[in-house]
């Protein structure tokens, strides 16, 4: 019999790719997302990737009486892989109090509610902005190294969500829980039929530079060329939506059938590999032979100079690996970008 997953909101950019490799895998999905940030649509192209329909609910996980009702609506449900979140750095500067109801309410209901529906596991979707800008000694960063104040709020939930789940299994609750801190997912489904769709202005690196190549945006603008890295741009570990998805599988496989699973675990989710702002402009345009319109413009506010991961423990212990070129990746951000235009959408 077919395990049945929860996905919390699973419409959104990593939440339909997960949804899809989970589908592939043999698990049943059920979806809850309250829209704020993603269209239904993405059902559709969930289900024509995959041949088979998710179920939805459109719930807010902060509902603690419409989220119950899931649980009740869907009995059987083993596991739990937690996406919804609000997530915009910027937005939660100026709107603290909304992510910190959001981000920290809709946990606290799942956790809650997991021993009353014999839940045995939930897969937290964490970051890599709680290890702030580690210090050369710690890059590339590992699960042991410190955790750091948070730059924002956005980032201040991920680590107070990590001390609730850390707190909640210390307390004797009957659950286990693997955190995933990822780096910086990008591209799109290879079919085109699920991608990145942020609503406005897109706060990401990968949408701005599609969206500037299709001349929806005038310019790109490359934040800081005066950094302590090779070419003055910021560093980052880019890491394909796709093989993000897959080790969300991985770690549902093993809180759910694998004892040797520890009551809490902790994974960074990346490729191992620095990747500086400028060779992405670059790699975009060389693996799309498209020429970016783009110019430098002073450092940004919050963000961090260089940060990549040390991934060998997700590697060894989830047998799992990120390993799809980044030229594939970008190219796979501009299949879905002219996919968009195609539609009508952008």
């Amino acid at each position: 019999m077919k395990k049945t997953i929860l996905v919390t909101g699973g419409t959104g950019f990593i939440g339909s790719h997960t949804t899809v490799e989970l589908q592939e895998a043999g698990y049943d999905v059920v979806i809850i997302d309250n829209l704020s940030n993603s269209n239904a649509n993405v059902i559709d192209g969930i289900e024509k990737i995959t041949g088979i329909r998710p179920a939805f609910e459109k719930v807010d996980c902060c509902d603690m009486e419409a989220l119950e009702g899931v649980f009740q609506k869907y009995p059987g449900i083993e596991g739990i892989i937690h996406f919804a979140a609000s997530k915009a750095v910027g937005e939660s500067v100026q709107k603290p109090l909304l992510y910190y109801r959001n981000n920290i309410n809709s946990l606290v209901n799942l956790l809650e509610l997991m021993p009353k529906y014999d839940v045995k596991g939930i897969i937290f979707s964490s970051s890599c902005t709680v290890y702030g800008q580690p210090s050369k000694e710690n890059l590339p960063v590992t699960e042991k190294a410190p955790i750091q104040k948070a730059l924002s709020p956005y980032g201040n939930t991920k680590q107070i969500n990590e001390e609730i789940i850390y707190d909640y299994i210390h307390s004797g609750a009957p659950i286990k829980s693997i955190v995933l801190r990822y780096f910086n997912p990008i591209g799109a489904h290879p079919s085109a039929l699920i991608g990145e769709l942020p609503l406005g202005v897109p706060m990401n690196l990968i949408p701005f530079v599609t969206q500037t190549a299709i001349g929806v945006r005038e310019q790109l603008k490359v934040f800081g060329n005066d950094y302590d890295t090779p070419d003055g741009t910021c560093i980052r570990d880019y890491i394909y939506v796709v093989d993000l998805a897959k080790a969300h599988v991985k770690a549902m496989q093993r809180v759910l059938d694998n004892d040797d699973c520890q009551p809490i675990e902790y994974f960074n989710i990346g490729t191992g590999k620095g990747v500086s702002t400028l060779e992405v402009v670059q790699g975009f345009e060389k693996a799309t032979g498209v020429k970016l319109n783009w110019t430098f413009a002073p450092r940004r506010e919050g963000d961090i100079e260089k940060v990549w991961g040390n991934v060998d423990h997700a590697n060894k212990v989830l047998g799992w690996k990120a390993d799809t070129p980044l030229d594939e990746v970008l190219a796979t951000a501009w299949k879905w970008q002219k996919k968009l235009r195609e539609d009508g959408i952008m």
